[in-house]
């Protein structure tokens, strides 16, 4: 199968100022007009989806928006990119009622929704606000596939649903209007971890990863292939997509002014691996960020973009870490993306 070539917005709703190489550095503190601002600018300039992360404290001072409210303002306010949650907390959420959320939003958006759904990572925020989180990755996988059975059911059948398992049940449960979308909107996994790229095997339409070096990369793409020959699933029947972090300026000095400008948000010295670029004793990019992000011209992202066009990449969920700035945003509208559609 092959896949179109999309380029997604990371909404900035946190902000990280002086975590250099986090998503956000160069976002000073939260304002949630400036986040909505950007996003609405992102779907006018054409990007093909909008992603919010999933959590309830995050960045500075945990200051994030929530995830599902900020996505039905989205779905309400823009007309045209696609609408997901990045690793959709499973535990967050009853999955009937996430069934019914989804219906109804991607109703709403006219069928804009993908579903990208996770067991949930981080502990701590589910303690404070009294969610449960299994201790165990393979006990929060099963019960989220487990979830993923009655929503699944919840959207698909022709009669009132009745579910009986071992963590949720339904008692004549219906989900109507169902999704716009046939089947069901699309469903990813992500990450690497060997029972995760079997359920994406079994379940998915997509998967994601987070960026790491190459060479990892590929072996997690070697993994998923791996999974798929297990499960007797035809690799090329999964979207494969990223989501990766993004610098983009029309020189290398243009560069060096976005790193200062996040540096100045940090009240510390530059790491030493920035020092020689920054200073322009070199030219040369640190390995440690090059390997790992799309960074560069145009001309430089535009090549990058190739590279992992070339290992099967065709979605691409950018996290611009120079929001909430527009001039990265508007300069990969303006002389990237027109190159590969």
């Amino acid at each position: 199968m092959s896949y179109p070539i999309q380029f997604g917005f990371c909404v900035p709703i946190f902000a990280a100022p002086g975590n250099y190489f986090f998503r956000t550095p160069n976002y000073p503190a939260l304002d949630v007009p400036t986040t909505m601002r950007v996003s609405h600018l992102a779907d006018d300039l054409g990007y093909d989806s909008l992603w919010v992360a999933d959590h309830l404290m995050l960045g500075k001072d945990d200051a994030i928006m929530e995830g599902w409210t900020t996505l039905a303002a989205l779905a309400g306010s823009t007309r045209h990119a696609k609408l997901g949650i990045i690793h959709q907390a499973h535990f967050f959420r009853n999955p009937a009622l996430s069934a019914k959320m989804i219906a109804t939003l991607d109703q709403i958006s006219g069928g804009r929704f993908i579903y990208f759904i996770d067991g949930g990572t981080r502990a701590s925020e589910h303690l404070a606000y009294g969610l449960p989180h299994p201790y165990t990755f393979e006990e929060r996988l099963a019960i989220t596939l487990e979830g993923l059975e009655l929503t699944l059911k919840l959207w698909q059948s022709d009669e009132p649903v009745n579910f009986h398992a071992r963590h949720y049940h339904a008692v004549d449960a219906v989900c109507t209007p169902r999704p716009l979308q046939k089947p069901h909107p699309p469903i990813w996994f992500g990450e690497a971890h060997p029972e995760m790229l079997k359920a994406a095997a079994r379940h998915a339409q997509g998967w994601n990863t987070t960026p790491v070096p190459m060479k990892e990369l590929e072996q997690r793409l070697e993994a998923l292939k791996s999974a798929c020959q297990e499960v007797g699933r035809p690799y090329d029947q999964i979207e494969k997509t990223l989501e990766i972090q993004i610098l983009i300026a029309d020189s290398r000095d243009g560069l060096r002014q976005r790193f200062t400008e996040m540096l100045s948000h940090a009240n510390s010295e530059a790491p030493e691996l920035l020092r020689p670029f920054l200073s322009g004793a070199t030219d040369a990019l640190p390995a440690e960020i090059a390997d790992s992000w799309i960074i560069g011209t145009p001309d430089e992202v535009s090549a990058q973009i190739q590279r992992y066009l070339d290992m099967d990449f065709t979605h691409f969920m950018l996290w611009f870490v120079d929001m909430p700035r527009e001039d990265g945003l508007r300069l990969f509208a303006e002389q990237v993306a027109p190159r590969f559609r």
